[in-house]
C-alpha cells in the first residue's frame, strides 16, 4: 500500500514539474517577443532631421495613428510621426506650413516599411518630448479641474 502512494505521489510530483517548466517555456517566448518589440526603438540609432513644414495633419487616416509631419529635409520629404495631436496641443505646441523644425528620433519598422518617429520636436526655443528613451509615445493627460497644462518646452 505504502509503494502504491509513493508510487502515485511520486507521478503527481513529476507532473506538476513537466507542467510548470512548459508554462515557465512559455512565458519566456512571451517576454522575449514583448522585450524584441520594445527593443525597436534605441536611443543610440537617434537621428536629427532639420527641415521645413510641407504639411502637418493632427489626424492621420492611415496607420500609425496621430500626428504627422512632412518635413523637407536636404535628402528630401520625410514622413515624421509625432504621437498624440493633444499633447502638442495641450503643450501650446504650434506647427504650421513654413516653420523649421529640428526633430530628434529615429526610422523604425513600420508595416512593410519603415517611419521616421520623433521623440523629442523643436520649434524655435520651444521643445517637446512626444516620445519616452524607449519610444512609447507620451500620452496626453487632461488637466484636472480645469486647471491650465504647463509646457515641457525648452531648448534642446
Amino acid at each position: 500500500m505504502r509503494l502504491l502512494i509513493h508510487g502515485l505521489l511520486t507521478l503527481a510530483v513529476g507532473t506538476a514539474l513537466l507542467c510548470s517548466v512548459a508554462l515557465g517555456q512559455e512565458k519566456a517566448s512571451v517576454s522575449t517577443d514583448a522585450k524584441s518589440q520594445l527593443a525597436s526603438y534605441d536611443v543610440s540609432r537617434e537621428a536629427t532631421l532639420l527641415g521645413t513644414v510641407q504639411a502637418y495633419t493632427p489626424v492621420a487616416q492611415t496607420p500609425p495613428l496621430g500626428a504627422h509631419v512632412s518635413l523637407l529635409t536636404t535628402s528630401g520629404v520625410v514622413d515624421v510621426h509625432l504621437g498624440d495631436a493633444r499633447l502638442l496641443a495641450a503643450n501650446h505646441f504650434s506647427i504650421q506650413t513654413g516653420d523649421t523644425l529640428r526633430i530628434i528620433g529615429q526610422y523604425v519598422a513600420y508595416g512593410k516599411g519603415t517611419q521616421f518617429v520623433a521623440r523629442i520636436v523643436q520649434n524655435g526655443t520651444h521643445a517637446l518630448a512626444v516620445r519616452s528613451a524607449r519610444g512609447i509615445p507620451l500620452s496626453y493627460m487632461a488637466p484636472r479641474n480645469g486647471a491650465q497644462s504647463k509646457s515641457q518646452g525648452g531648448v534642446l
